[in-house]
Formats: C-alpha cells, structure tokens, sequence
C-alpha cells in the first residue's frame, strides 16, 4: 500500500467513525441506556444517571421589614439537576428518573415592607432538569427524563407593601426540562422525557403602593425543551 493511498484510506475511516457519531446517539428507559454513539478517543464522553426515590422538600418562612436596597426571598426544589459545559467534541448520555415515592416541593412564605430599592419573592421548582452547552466540531446528545413524582409543587404566599422601586413575584413548576444548545456543524440530539406527575404552581400575593413596576406570574409546565444550533452550514 502506498503512502498516499494509506491517507486516503485513514481519512475515509475517520469521515466515517465521525459520521457515526453523529447520527447514532440510542436511546435511554427504565432500564438504562441502549446502543447510542460510540465512545470517542478524544474529546469528553459523559454518562450522567441519576435516580431519585425520595422525597424533595424546600420550606422558606419569615419576614423583611425596612430595607435600603434591594430585598429578595427565593425557594428552589429539584429530583434531579444536571448541567454540562465542554468546549470540544462531546457525546453526551444523560438520564433522569424520579420515582413514584418521591415528592418535589417548595414553599415560600414571606413578607416585604418599606424596601428602598426593589422587592423580589421566587420560587422554582423541577423535577428534572438538563442542560448541555457545547462548542465543537461535533456534539451528539441523548437525552431521557421520566418524572413519576406524585406532585412537584410550588407555593408562594407573600404580602409587599411600601417598595420604591419594582416589585415582582414569580413561581415556576416544571415535571421535565431539558435545554442545549452548540455552534457544531454536527448536533443529532435524541430526547425523552415522560411525565407522570402532577405539576402545581399556586401564587396568592398582595402588592401594595409600589413606586416602580408591579408583576405578578405562575406557570406549570409537564415537559419543555429548549434546543439552539448556532451553526448555519
């Protein structure tokens, strides 16, 4: 074999072996992950499973009274959390699962008086949440979430009165959330996500003599996903 005939052949190899990667990137259940992008001798390959049985609870009580800035009260409540970051070429395998047992809740009982600056009360929660941030040639995701929680729930509860400046109060509860997003020529992303739960989010506030902007929101969401190609070839 001649020495330019070998390079055509490796290159031929490679092309291939990157081709693969990039269509083939299986699937996640119940019993774990099945075929799916091969491992790759360069780059970042992560295998991410969490599993979560039990309960999830978040309490936030109490007050502020007479603040020279800003006030901010937040609750957070999550099964399972993961965020990925890679700057090269990356296969990513993710998979989350909360069980039927499990329960996933935060609430958030606070009061704002004579704030000088502006007033905030937040509460978040998810039952499963995934993020992949890649910036390579190529970035191959499988993405399987499966929330059987009997009821992610969120609760805000706040009187704000008195504020200078802008007054928001903001709940969220999510069953499954899953966001990516590359500049990669290549991207195939597989994702699942199954909910099974209850997904409650319940906001009762009183603004009171605000100076600035009054907002007030609250959304459940069973599933959402976010997916951003930068790449225009």
């Amino acid at each position: 074999m001649t020495i330019k005939t070998f390079l055509a052949a490796s290159a031929l190899i490679a092309l291939s072996a990157t081709a693969a990667l990039a269509q083939d990137t299986g699937t996640w259940n119940d019993g774990g992950y099945t075929g799916g992008a091969s491992s790759s001798s360069s780059g970042s390959n992560i295998l991410n499973s969490q599993i979560n049985l039990q309960n999830t609870w978040s309490n936030l009580n109490g007050s502020i009274d007479t603040a020279g800035s800003d006030a901010t009260a937040q609750g957070a409540a999550a099964g399972n959390l993961v965020d990925i970051t890679t700057m090269n070429n990356t296969v990513v395998k993710n998979s989350q699962i909360v069980g039927a047992g499990a329960s996933i809740g935060s609430n958030v009982n606070v009061d704002m008086n004579n704030i000088w600056g502006n007033a905030t009360v937040a509460n978040q929660v998810v039952c499963n949440g995934a993020s992949v941030s890649t910036d390579p040639t190529y970035s191959a995701t499988s993405n399987y979430q499966k929330c059987n929680a009997s009821d992610p729930y969120g609760s805000i509860n706040t009187n704000i009165s008195n504020i200078s400046g802008n007054a928001t109060v903001q709940g969220s509860t999510l069953g499954n959330s899953f966001e990516a997003d590359s500049n990669a020529p290549n991207m195939p992303i597989t994702s699942k996500m199954i909910n099974n739960s209850g997904t409650v989010s319940n906001v009762t506030a009183n603004l009171y003599n605000v100076g600035g902007t009054a907002t007030l929101s609250s959304s459940a969401i069973g599933n959402t996903s976010q997916i951003i190609h930068y790449n225009t070839n």
